[in-house]
């Protein structure tokens, strides 16, 4: 480390012998980029069993391809032949383009507070589910010049965005009239497509019949449509129209409490090593609160990962982590930077690998198990995985 005087102040600046790009923490995402493709080409054959004209697949990437990194992930979709990508705004969108993706983008988000060039200057496919998306919409169409492509979402149910479904006669044909606005596609989103107990899919499903039955008279005559979510695409062919949206299934993991006899495969694992292992004596407890005190002798394992990396604090007392092909009970607290594991009776030692998420000696952990331990979904889990994380792509999928 070379050290030089700050000639502006008291300051001393520290000149590292490396770059921040090359340092790796012992903690990192492997993402298989072949195995998102092989899922995509999964999708694509179970899509094609049933119908001569399968759909075509929109492959979901936003919040950064549900913590797998936008960038990486965008491109892997487009080259194994994803008609279309989806993202969450128009940020999501640029990150995707300024990475090179050339397929149409599409975005969800509701439009009307942002600023709007970036959909003209990097060719996005806006949603518009609100009258005044759509005047935005039409405003900035018209002072471009340009007749705007865009997906029209109705709510059949979900209650979030999109026009209502019993309300169309009132909001529709203002938007049928704007002379900018293109309506290339129209959709819905099902709220309860991975409750197969639910009434309300069914409900959702005959409520966007009747709406496409009634668009024409609207003054709204695309006849291209998209409903399916994983769940969707799993429960009802009869939801798959002429695209698909699946998300969770890409990085190959199926809706809990759905099953599926895709041949998926996780694409994420989560990876760290021991940096530190030291005893306990009976009555001792570890981490803030001093949590699991015990009454006997024990070995404690210190894996440098916590909740700012992603990690949920109900995992004490709850989760597992891998070492050396065998299960260690994480105990004491969650903490911040790190996290501490039971390894009594393991002939571990500080460096070893340890698997958060994947597979180890034919042991596995996967992100459905973990958030039933928790009491939570999978995307959440996957969308936590921390910004300090660095993502590795080329691993071998598990």
């Amino acid at each position: 480390m070379r050290r030089t005087c700050n000639a502006g102040g008291p300051f001393t600046i520290y000149h590292l012998p490396f770059t921040i790009d090359e340092v790796i923490r012992p903690t990192v995402a492997r993402v298989s980029l072949e195995a998102l493709r092989a899922n995509l080409r999964a999708i694509q054959s179970f899509l094609s069993t049933t119908t001569s004209t399968p759909p075509q697949v929109i492959a979901v990437v936003k919040a950064n391809a549900y913590g797998h990194g936008a960038a990486e992930v965008g491109r892997a979709f487009e080259e194994a032949g994803a008609a279309m990508l989806a993202c969450a705004d128009i940020e999501e969108g640029l990150v995707l383009r300024q990475a090179g993706v050339r397929a149409p983008i599409l975005v969800f988000g509701a439009l009307s507070v942002s600023d709007l060039e970036g959909i003209f200057s990097h060719r996005l496919t806006p949603t518009i589910s609100t009258p005044s998306v759509a005047r935005a919409l039409q405003a900035a169409a018209a002072r471009h010049g340009v007749r705007l492509p865009c997906h029209l979402k109705i709510d059949t149910g979900m209650n979030r965005l999109g026009f209502r479904h019993d309300n169309l006669a009132r909001t529709l044909p203002e938007i049928a009239r704007a002379p900018n606005l293109e309506i290339a596609a129209v959709y819905t989103h099902f709220a309860t497509a991975d409750n197969p107990e639910h009434p309300a899919f069914a409900r959702q499903r005959e409520g966007f019949e009747a709406v496409l039955a009634a668009l024409p008279a609207l003054g709204i005559t695309t006849t291209v449509r998209h409903a399916a979510n994983s769940a969707g695409l799993l429960r009802d062919e009869r939801v798959w129209y002429d695209f698909v949206r699946p998300g969770l299934l890409l990085y190959g993991i199926v809706p809990p409490p759905l099953a599926a006899t895709l041949p998926l495969r996780p694409a994420l694992s989560l990876h760290s090593r021991i940096v530190a292992v030291k005893g306990l004596r009976p009555g001792e407890g570890t981490g803030y609160g001093l949590r699991d005190d015990a009454d006997r002798h024990r070995t404690l394992a210190v894996v440098p990962a916590g909740y700012a990396d992603g990690l949920d604090l109900r995992l004490a007392g709850r989760g597992h982590m891998l070492v050396r092909g065998r299960r260690a009970p994480i105990v004491g607290s969650v903490c911040m930077d790190m996290t501490t594991i039971d390894v009594t009776g393991m002939d571990v030692s500080p460096g070893d690998e340890v698997i958060v998420v994947g597979e180890q000696d034919g042991e596995s952990i996967g992100v459905r198990e973990i958030a039933a331990e928790i009491g939570t979904i999978p995307y959440e889990l996957l969308c936590r995985v921390g910004s300090r994380i660095q993502r590795i792509y080329g691993a071998p999928g598990l």
